[in-house]
């Protein structure tokens, strides 16, 4: 899971259309493929190595590098887990602590050799090293051993995992885990030639899985992808591998960007923003009609909240909490994010487009919240007098905006907020990580690396996520929560997992230890001749998977 700063958002629909490639790597019939994609992006190096990576299933790396498993996302529709390199999803055992996975037929590396399930364990394996740190790490502490493995380099292997055959691959964990098969559509699960690999330079030109191999990677400046003519079309149900040639341009300035793709002449007719607009470029797109159809906003996303210390002072008390519950001005918070083009008001904690969310409100306060009911639970509460906290929030511009929303909302209840401005990774640093840190309330926001209420209630929620480097900024702990937490967490059966999950989301908030703002939104342009450009309804971010060209 992320922790991020400022606004970051999803979803909005556009047409599904696939297109692929034959088994020999040449382009299907159809109205949308070849021609050159170019993506505008402002990051300054794309690294491929999947143990180094954090890139979602549908962005960059999956162009390149296929997993076990992998993300099905289509516009009007929850994503699903589905098979990639694996003939399923994982069959559980054991009550869910041994999974296996079968290998489809006929996978090859853009070198034309097989991939095997010895490729897939070294790939995981390799991600404990720690030369290669940095990569999402949910797999370390499940599987069995992994605590104190670092890696192929100096450890041998992980006997945790087990490759009876080149097809076969088994996984145990420490404990029952049901959401195993999400697990396996991380980066770190994809396949990896032992024969080719190199810790200092694997990330700059992998050997590629997907429907595109590396042509040329100059750091800071472009990365060109271009066709794997291994890949099968037959063995892979989520990749269009549209156009013949992919481009990153990186290192690129967000407004000029979008002033590029506004204009929408040469090569910006073929290229797409990686990154999302603000409040500026989208005032411009706005007042351009042709631009403006271009645009892609998402309905809601990433959760941005208020987490209280439930271990601090006058927050130990629940009828306090609940009282900023009311007292806090949704609407000003909103207009603050940059209004309803950025933001839709919260009320759970499991955000939309994660399965088995439930809607529900328990503290409804209308559009700007509802101060006498505010007042009230005070004044049961025994401040009368008023009350003084402090709110923490990082130093940038719209972080600043945002506190200043809830410190005038608050204010209204006879409730002090003094802000303190902080260096977001100092802010942070010290909120996860010291024994009793100074603050009452701190602005956080959240985006789950999988499709799973889990991602949204556990690392937020469990006691055992208070300090050592844990996001539980609110510092909650209710065992009856853990409890729930613990059995979602290793079920098996999706739905029921789900169930629990929602459960969990309730029981939470009925102790209100944090209050949801919003779900952000987030926008993205794309040019004329870009085909299939969606934002689902997660994650946050078009599926590159799919986009292809008109001819």
């Amino acid at each position: 899971m992320r922790h991020l700063k400022g606004a970051v958002a999803v979803a909005a629909a556009a047409a599904l259309l696939l297109t692929g490639c034959t088994a020999s790597g040449s382009k299907s019939s159809g109205s949308d493929s070849g021609g050159t994609l170019t993506i505008l992006t402002q990051a300054t190096q794309i690294n491929l190595d999947p143990a180094k990576s954090q890139n979602l299933a549908i962005t960059t790396l999956g162009l390149v590098e296929r997993r076990l498993t992998t993300w099905d996302i289509e516009p009007g529709k929850p994503a699903k887990v589905v098979p990639d390199l694996a003939t399923n999803t994982g069959v559980a055992s054991d009550g869910g602590k041994t999974w296996t996975y079968t290998l489809k037929s006929g996978l090859k590396f853009s070198d034309g050799s097989p991939i095997t399930s010895q490729d897939i364990k070294y790939g995981v394996e390799r991600s404990f090293a720690p030369e290669l740190s940095g990569g999402l790490s949910y797999h370390k502490s499940l599987l069995v051993g992994g605590s104190d493995y670092k890696g192929p380099y100096t450890g041998g292997d992980l006997a945790s995992i087990q490759t009876p055959d080149s097809k076969t691959i088994v996984f145990h964990l420490n404990s029952s885990y049901g959401d195993w098969p999400w697990i396996a559509s991380m980066p770190a699960f994809a396949p990896v030639p032992k024969t080719k690999d190199d810790p200092k330079t694997y990330g700059e030109k992998p050997v590629a899985s997907g429907p595109y191999q590396v042509q040329s990677n100059k750091n800071g400046t472009q990365l060109t992808l271009v066709r794997n003519k291994y890949w099968s079309a037959k063995t892979d149900r989520v990749r269009s591998g549209g156009p013949d040639e992919i481009v990153f341009k990186e290192s690129q300035d967000v407004a000029t960007s979008a002033q590029s793709l506004i204009s929408d002449v040469g090569s910006a007719k073929t290229s797409f923003m990686a990154d999302y607009l603000g409040a500026a470029q989208l005032s411009l797109v706005n007042k351009n009609p042709d631009a403006k159809k271009r645009l892609v906003t998402s309905q809601a996303g990433p959760i941005n909240y208020l987490a209280m210390n439930t271990q601090r002072g006058a927050l130990t008390d629940l009828k306090v909490r609940q009282a900023i519950e009311y007292a806090v001005d949704p609407k000003a918070y909103i207009i603050a994010q940059g209004g309803s083009q950025a933001a839709l008001r919260a009320t759970t904690l499991i955000t939309p487009g994660i399965p088995g969310r439930v809607n529900y409100d328990l503290y409804p306060s209308g559009a700007d919240g509802n101060v006498a009911k505010a007042k009230e639970l005070l004044k049961e509460a025994g401040h009368t007098s008023g009350l003084n906290l402090t709110l923490w929030a990082a130093n940038d511009t719209s972080s600043q905006a945002q506190a200043q929303a809830l410190q005038q909302g608050l204010q209204r209840a006879g409730i002090t907020v003094t802000i303190k401005p902080m260096d977001d990774l100092t802010m942070y640093t010290e909120a996860t990580t010291d024994a009793n840190p100074d603050y009452d309330l701190i602005l956080g926001g959240w985006q789950p690396d999988f499709p799973s209420a889990n991602g949204n209630i556990q690392p937020l929620f469990a006691s055992s996520q208070i300090g050592g480097g844990g996001y539980n900024l609110s510092r909650y702990s209710n065992p009856e929560v853990d409890s729930l937490i613990a059995q979602a967490t290793g079920e098996v059966n999706a739905k029921k997992a789900e169930s629990l999950w929602a459960q969990a989301d309730k029981r939470i908030m009925q102790d209100a230890p944090v209050v949801p703002l919003t779900y952000s939104k987030q926008s993205f342009l794309r040019g004329g001749n870009v085909q299939n450009f969606f934002v689902a309804s997660f994650p946050a971010y078009p599926n590159y998977l799919k986009v292809t060209l008109s001819k």
